[in-house]
């Protein structure tokens, strides 16, 4: 699991980080998820490798929570795939990942793409309400690059919209789309994250949108 930091925007303060699953692999060396996560979704095997990064993640981050005590409020986001979300007992096996890491669920924020709820609207916007009476944090990842249409986004319970990479990246030229998000999710009571944020320009361009948090290496 490699850990990307979160910061504030506005204060440059670490709040977080994300758990993002990479393959060391003994022969090929780094293999990164665009090239073994589909292949994963399709065999079922995501499955397991998903509560594997959960599990892990809470209970390395409970523990620079602990160990560092200017810290005690770092965030965790980890991604739920399609085949998580359909599983019946995701929530009892969340539950028990937080029970056994005592990693507190308002610390957790699950991230799912707009393909994934989109794909069964209904069963989503069911299974994401009982996630959030658990008391975790829900993000709407890589949003603006789906198929999701404006007038479900209210039904989800969601608190925080992340930012594509992609429009991070032409902010410096086109600051339109990165705009009409952080005016949306104001409008709807979410905050920002944006993704791939890695030059102070961009930084400071997020901050006179009114993003509240930056994402990257």
């Amino acid at each position: 699991i490699h850990y990307q930091p979160i910061v504030a925007v506005e204060t440059g303060r670490l709040t977080g980080f994300e758990a993002l699953v990479r393959w060391n692999h003994p022969r090929r060396g780094l293999v990164l998820p665009a090239d073994f996560i589909p292949v994963a979704e399709e065999t079922g095997l995501i499955v397991p490798i998903g509560q594997w990064v959960l599990e892990e993640a809470c209970t390395k981050v409970r523990e620079w929570q602990v160990n560092s005590p200017g810290h005690r409020s770092l965030s965790l986001s980890v991604n739920l795939s399609a085949r998580q979300v359909a599983q019946p007992d995701l929530l009892d096996q969340i539950k028990h990942v937080l029970a056994k890491s005592k990693f507190q669920p308002y610390h957790l924020k699950l991230e799912i793409t707009e393909s994934v709820v989109m794909e069964n609207a209904e069963a989503a916007a069911q299974m994401l309400k009982q996630l959030r009476l658990l008391g975790v944090q829900l993000s709407l990842d890589d949003f603006g690059t789906g198929y999701s249409s404006l007038s479900y986004l209210h039904r989800f319970p969601l608190n925080y919209l992340k930012i594509d990479r992609s429009f991070v990246m032409r902010l410096t030229s086109d600051t339109a789309i990165v705009r009409t998000i952080c005016t949306l999710a104001q409008n709807l009571g979410m905050e920002v994250i944006a993704e791939g944020v890695e030059t102070e320009e961009q930084n400071k361009e997020l901050k006179h949108l009114g993003c509240k948090y930056a994402q990257g290496y």
